[in-house]
């Protein structure tokens, strides 16, 4: 399966991932979500050479996840701001946070929930009974458009 082939899938996790599985990318993310604001500073904590850092900023805004906002005219800068679309990115990240924290170790950042002052660390729950949900505790049912689409790739009759 190539690039093209996740952001033509009917499979929502494809083409989420065609837009936001580059590694960094996620390291954007992670940065928005802790205040980065500019270029340089989204340079300095990621570790990514400007050229790449260009194309994933214009890459995000493109795809509406950023904003691009002009802090200063002389010379020209701007910010990246997350719109409503990359703040709903916001539990992907933290998911990946509790698992690397889990299973490789670490904490680097410490989540406070701003309404009572406890800290938190965010997890899944079932929006009707309000239980934690973990793989285990759901059932996945495969769409008939996506059944037809896995048939198609593995050589299968539609």
């Amino acid at each position: 399966m190539g690039r093209s082939d996740l952001a033509n899938s009917s499979c929502p996790v494809s083409r989420a991932i065609e837009r936001v599985g580059d590694p960094w990318v996620l390291m954007i993310l992670r940065e928005a979500f802790v205040g980065t604001r500019r270029f340089d500073d989204f340079l300095a904590q990621t570790g990514v050479s400007p050229h790449l850092l260009s194309q994933r900023l214009k890459q995000l805004c493109d795809d509406g996840i950023l904003r691009r906002r002009r802090y200063c005219d002389h010379p020209p800068r701007f910010e990246y701001l997350l719109t409503d679309k990359g703040r709903d990115l916001w539990p992907m990240i933290m998911t990946l946070r509790n698992w690397g924290q889990t299973w490789l170790g670490g904490s680097s950042v410490r989540l406070t929930h701003k309404g009572c002052g406890a800290r938190i660390d965010p997890g899944l729950t079932c929006p009707d009974c309000g239980a934690a949900l973990t793989a285990r505790d759901v059932v996945a049912e495969i769409s008939e458009e996506f059944e037809q689409e896995r048939k198609r790739r593995k050589g299968g009759t539609q």
